[in-house]
């Protein structure tokens, strides 16, 4: 009897054992153990739960429609890598690598759609790591397909970093390697490396600068081998991603595919988010506010707050009232006399007097949004207080710019890239900028400049100011070209440009245009009407320009540029094809929420969007309406900026 007992427990016991193994087995099966990282000495990362597609038909569409949607996908893909590459901007490393190894095992039978099929799911798999595994840092965990944020990083959304001045798009890899870069900008913020000049010579041909080794080699037209994307190549491929746009099958496939992305996310937060609280909380010192912050995505002219400019307008005027800060019909004019002609005095002022709060009545309506930036409605104080180039020689502006930077290093976790405004109506401007920045001492370890154009060659036309869009190119160009062949000629200038990262392109939008350029458009020089070029002409010549200033910048050793238009906020879909294509990344992307096939081009292009909710609250979309975070949940590459404290803020940032 006790024989058969124990006979009983040890059959039982084997059983339970066995039935555990299994479990395990199939356990580890569905959720496999992640490999150690290599140099990892600790143990493996968190195994958090995973769940993956496998079958025969993965991507839910026919064989014949899969084969199609990668041939067009793949296409376009090629074509951005080629653009970024020529222009010395980022490109996902992993994707380039996906990319030459389709190339080289391209053939017939199907081929291509089963390696693009598997190159789906290897792209799928990376795009959701847990959001605690940083073991110091609590920001937005993006991709890591394109290396976006590291561990204990400062690194900007868009790969352009805050580093040491000269030494070109620097990044760091712990948060005391950011302060000691910091250190050192503190001793001597403008020190660079200054290379001996090379005396080249340039010239325009068709809108793009040529560069020369000498005047023998220009007479003889032997330029440098500055590569740039020609005007009619760049009109055939914007041609070709319109297409695709408009492809009803890619349509399809995208749309599946972005529905399938958002619902894998879903079900990884609804497997794993108590657990990525639990370790979120159990990273020590580290919270919401004392980790590295980027605004990629704000202007300078509105970088304060409300109550922030008006205190700095009410002590302006109790302490300079007698300064002149303007000529008028030739007569000096005082502060004091200034408001006196607007009946206003220090203690009469008041954040609703003041008037730069947008409301309802900026929504869909651009004019009213920028007669915001005006205090009290008066273009007179925007001209005092908010411009570089016055009487003053922005000596205001400088003032509160370095309020705010005074702000930033007392959040310490803070950093900015604003946008400061380069008009191209005087050939000037570049170095009145720079003799600005440098004379008033206006720089920070915390700020990188993007220099912002705003497409306002229509209104110096009227105005007679420039004769045609080449003089508007030649003002912003030539004096970047000259400074960075000759650096000597400039020296202010030189050292500024080590604290500019990139430039931006600034306007409404909404405007009506022709949005697709074509060859037989009007070259720079010959465009002397009085019709503003469409979005793509403008954002082509900067581009090509700008690739053949990159090339130039590299060969002396010097920082290089990225460009980072306003695209998508409004307008039709060719914007955003334009950004695909030219830019490194946009600024707001709202217009991607119509079109799948952009939308799907700009997660596997990994393509950073900087959203802004408050801004587009105001102007384009409401707040409840925003995509970002369905952005998010599909994997697209986004940050959140400010925009315009100014307008959108009452407090103070983190």
């Amino acid at each position: 009897m006790i024989d058969s007992q124990k006979e009983f427990r040890k059959r039982t016991t084997t059983r339970n054992e066995s039935s555990r193994e299994s479990r395990t087995r199939v356990r580890n099966a569905t959720f496999p153990q992640p490999s150690p990282v290599p140099g990892d000495n600790q143990s493996p990362r968190v195994a958090y739960q995973r769940v993956s597609v496998h079958g025969l038909h993965t991507t839910g569409v026919p064989m014949e429609d899969l084969d199609r949607a990668a041939s067009l996908l793949i296409e376009a893909l090629s074509m951005r890598r080629r653009y970024m590459e020529v222009a010395g901007q980022s490109f996902p490393t992993d994707l380039a690598n996906f990319l030459s190894a389709l190339d080289s095992s391209r053939s017939p039978g199907g081929q291509l759609s089963r390696n693009f099929s598997k190159i789906l799911r290897e792209i799928d798999s990376e795009m959701y790591l847990p959001m605690a595994e940083a073991s110091d840092s609590l920001e937005f965990q993006y991709n890591e397909i394109s290396g976006q944020w590291s561990t204990s990083a400062v690194e900007m959304a868009d790969a352009s970093q805050i580093g040491v001045p000269g030494q070109g798009r620097a990044s760091f890899e712990s948060q005391e390697e950011v302060a000691g870069a910091a250190e050192l900008n503190d001793v001597d913020p403008w020190a660079c490396h200054t290379p001996p000049d090379k005396n080249y010579v340039f010239r325009w041909s068709a809108g793009v600068v040529r560069v020369f080794r000498n005047e023998e080699d220009m007479q003889a037209s032997a330029p440098l081998n500055n590569q740039f994307v020609n005007f009619t190549q760049y009109v055939e491929d914007l041609s070709k991603l319109g297409e695709m746009i408009s492809d009803g099958p890619l349509k399809s496939f995208c749309y599946r595919r972005l529905c399938y992305l958002f619902s894998k996310f879903k079900m990884h937060v609804l497997l794993n988010e108590i657990h990525e609280l639990a370790l979120q909380k159990a990273v020590p010192h580290r919270d919401f506010y004392n980790v590295r912050k980027v605004d990629t995505h704000i202007h300078a002219a509105s970088c304060m707050n409300q109550k922030h400019l008006l205190r700095f307008m009410k002590r302006t005027l109790r302490e300079r009232a007698g300064e002149v800060v303007a000529m008028h019909n030739g007569r000096p004019r005082t502060l004091k006399s200034v408001f006196e002609d607007m009946r206003l005095d220090a203690h009469d002022l008041n954040v609703d007097l003041l008037d730069v709060h947008a409301d309802r009545n900026t929504f869909h309506r651009f004019d009213k949004f920028n007669a915001k930036y005006n205090p009290v409605g008066e273009s007179r104080l925007r001209e005092v207080f908010l411009k570089t180039d016055n009487h003053l020689n922005g000596l205001y502006f400088a003032k509160i710019i370095k309020e705010v930077m005074v702000d930033l290093a007392e959040s310490k976790y803070t950093y900015v890239e604003p946008r400061i405004s380069i008009y191209c109506k005087r050939a000037d401007e570049w170095g009145r900028l720079a003799a600005w920045a440098i004379g008033h001492g206006v720089h920070s370890p915390h700020v990188r400049w993007v220099v912002q154009i705003p497409r306002l060659y229509d209104i110096y036309r009227i105005k007679k100011l420039i004769k045609n869009f080449q003089e508007f190119l030649n003002n912003l160009f030539d004096p970047l070209f000259q400074v960075s062949i000759n650096p000597s000629y400039n020296p202010e200038l030189h050292q500024f440009l080590t604290h500019v990262i990139g430039f931006d392109s600034v306007d409404d939008e909404s405007k009506p245009e022709n949005p697709y350029p074509n060859e037989a458009m009007k070259r720079p020089d010959e465009w002397d009407d009085e019709e503003n070029p469409p979005y793509s002409y403008y954002l082509y010549y900067m581009y090509a320009n700008m690739t053949v200033l990159n090339q130039i910048r590299k060969e002396q050793g010097m920082n290089t540029f990225v460009l980072r238009p306003h695209c998508g906020e409004a307008g039709p879909s060719a914007h955003l094809s334009v950004g695909f294509l030219l830019a490194e990344n946009i600024s707001h992307g709202l217009m991607l929420r119509k079109f799948p096939v952009l939308q799907y081009l700009y997660y596997l292009a990994q393509v950073s969007i900087a959203m802004s909710p408050l801004s587009n609250n105001s102007l384009f979309l409401r707040y409840h309406r925003n995509p970002l975070p369905d952005f998010f949940a599909r994997g697209l590459r986004v940050t959140l900026s400010t925009d315009d404290p100014l307008q959108f803020h009452y407090t103070k940032g983190s």
